[in-house]
Parts: C-alpha cells; structure tokens; sequence
C-alpha cells in the first residue's frame, strides 16, 4: 500500500498516534488498498464497560491522543442520569463515567446514540469510518455516504487519523446490488431485514410495493445488518444510488410473511436502534386515549431527539412510558426473563449475548402490550 511522507513518519512517532496508524495499516494491507483516503467523521462502537473492561480502559488511556475528524459515540451502557432506575450497580456506572471521560477528552462528542445521522447527517459520497452496523447500514444506503463496516477499534483508529483504507464500500463499483428482493405482501420493515440478511448473500436491491417511511428504512437496515452483515442496500425508486446501476439478474420473491409467538414478557422495548421523532410522535398517537401503562415498558433514544420533542415525551412519562437516553437494551447490563420488542437486531443478539428470551411484536403491538393487564 502506498504511503506518502507525511504518513510513513506517523508509523515512525513510537506513541499512540502511531498504535492508531498502525491499525488503520494492517487493514488496509489485510483489504488490499492501494492508499488511504481522508474521512469527514467517525462513529465508534463499543463503549460501553460491558464491552470494553478494564484491560480496554487501561489500553484507551495509554494512546493519549486526540481525534481529527468530528467523531460521535454509540449508546454506552447506561443513561447518565437514570442508572439506578435501570437497576445498574454504582460501580458500573463509576466504570463507565471514566470510559467516557477519557473519549471526551480525545475530542469525542458524547453522542451516545446509534444513530448519530439525527444529530447530524453526512453528505452524498462523503467518506466516512464508520461504526454500529445499524449506522453504517443506514449512511450508505438512505444517506449515500461511504463507509466500510468498522470495528469500533479502527473507527477509533481512523478518527485519529483522519484518513481511512481505500477499499470495499468506498469503491463506486463495490457498490452494485447483486440480488433483487421483491417483495409482495405486508411486512414488517425490521423482521423483513433479518429474514433477507439470512436467506440472501450479496448487496440487494428492494422493490415493494409502497415507498418505505424513515425509520422504516432504519428499520430494515438494522435487520440486514444483525443477521447478515449487509452494510449497503438500495431500494427502487426511493435511494440515492438505485439509478446508478442494472438491476440483477438474480430475484428472490417474498409473498408471505410468518412470525412465531414467543414467551409472556416482563419487559417491553422499543428503541433499538433508538426511536427518531416520528416514531415518538407514533407512540403518542397510539397511547394517547389509553390511560396508563400497566406493564412495563421502555423506550431508548438520542438526546436530541428527547429535548427536541420535550413536551410529547413528559405526556408519555406522565402515562408510564420510561425514556432512556446514552444508552441501549443490548449494551446495557439490565436482567429480565423475557422481552418484547420490534427490533430484529435485539431480537438476534439478546438471547446471544445476555442469555435473555426474546418475543417480536410489531410497532403498534409492543406499545398497545403495555396497556394490557
């Protein structure tokens, strides 16, 4: 891979910076780049303390440096100023605050969200290094942004950078759909995306029946990212690429669509990825003549979007809907039996990660669950 001057001298520096370029190296010599190229953001992952620990935290305050691109966090694993009703240990919460400390002080913003793409968005054909499958999925495909799937580690590692491998993604080429989804019958846009992600290889292109909203594509993205590792989809007629190459020879056609029951939940969540406004605006229709919640339920989003819409958010907690903000359900260290949700991606990894029963519910279902005895 060809270096230029100035960047073979921040292999030679012998500190951080150095560790950093290395990483960001090592990948593209792994992806076989030719060069690297500069980015215009980050997005890194993993920074909670349930996956970082202290060998993570030691290694973090060892690289002293600080970020050269604007660079947003992911949900860490608690809400900063309602950890103890999420039932979290203070010495987690302690843990935490000094994961985060140390990214502040590299120059991130404490974001805390996987969809940072609400607080800002990058442009069409921007590069950017990118990670939280959900927010890579979501910048290529609805954003037209380029970004390969990063690890939280070579996101960190870009951002100290500035530059990132030319490879994958940020090749025009790279990324051509290889199969057509058809899809004919009522879906939901989350349960859809796994479905594919599982059943499909390749970059696809969807044709439905309607013109998918936001967070529907939200939605699907994070789908195809939790079961497939799919970072890029388009859509016809509706994305920002979907001109810019043939449809595929290859069709796959979806006509019916089964979900199974599951266990009786003590928890219900929404929110993964974090709900944007109109989704928020869709519970408040939903609930808005139904009393008072009488099960449990919680809904995660970014702050912004929480203080964007203040004054709908206090109607639902007034109602007993519980906003979290910082953090997640799946970073999050919270213990419960069975959980219901409209996330596919929670859906694929709580019983994975946290040993923890999952039952799917569309939108509507998860919220009018709570109103039921």
């Amino acid at each position: 891979m060809f270096l230029t001057r100035d960047e073979e001298k921040l292999l030679e520096r012998g500190d951080g910076v150095s560790k950093c370029m290395e990483i960001v190296v090592s990948l593209g010599e792994i992806f076989d780049a030719d060069r690297l190229i500069p980015i215009s953001s980050a997005h890194v992952s993993g920074v909670s303390y349930q996956n970082i620990g202290d060998e993570g935290l030691d290694w973090l305050r060892s690289l002293n440096v600080k970020f050269k691109v604007r660079t947003t966090l992911n949900p860490c694993g608690v809400d900063l100023d309602r950890w103890r009703e999420m039932g979290i240990d203070e010495s987690f919460f302690k843990k935490q605050m000094e994961v985060l400390r140390v990214f502040e002080g590299m120059g991130a913003e404490l974001t805390l969200t996987c969809t940072p793409y609400y607080i800002y968005k990058p442009k069409f054909g921007d590069h950017i290094a990118w990670s939280e499958s959900s927010a890579v999925v979501y910048a290529n495909s609805v954003l037209g942004a380029m970004t390969n799937m990063e690890s939280g580690i070579s996101a960190l590692a870009s951002a100290v950078i500035g530059k990132t491998p030319y490879y994958g993604l940020h090749i025009k080429e790279n990324r051509e759909p290889s199969v057509l989804v058809e899809v004919k019958c009522d879906f939901d846009p989350s349960m859809l995306g796994c479905k594919v992600g599982r059943e499909v290889d390749g970059i696809p292109i969807f044709k439905f029946k309607r013109k998918l909203e936001d967070f529907e594509l939200k939605l699907l993205g994070a789908g195809l990212a939790s079961t497939g590792n799919i970072p890029l989809f388009h859509v016809l007629g509706q994305t920002p690429e979907w001109r810019d190459f043939e449809i595929p020879r290859e069709k796959v056609v979806f006509d019916s669509f089964d979900l199974k029951e599951g266990c009786d939940p003590d928890l219900i969540v929404l929110g993964c990825p974090h709900l944007s406004r109109d989704e928020i605006l869709r519970v408040y229709q939903i609930v808005k003549d139904l009393g008072r919640a009488r099960r449990e339920i919680w809904l995660f989003t970014s702050r912004r979007v929480y203080e964007d819409l203040r004054d709908v958010v206090s109607y639902l907690e007034d109602r007993g809907l519980i906003f979290f903000r910082d953090t997640c359900i799946v970073v999050s260290p919270v213990r419960f039996r069975c959980i219901m949700t409209n996330s596919g991606k929670a859906l694929t990894y709580l019983p994975k990660l946290r040993g923890i029963d999952v039952v799917y519910g569309s939108f509507e279902e998860c919220v009018l669950k709570a109103f039921e005895l």
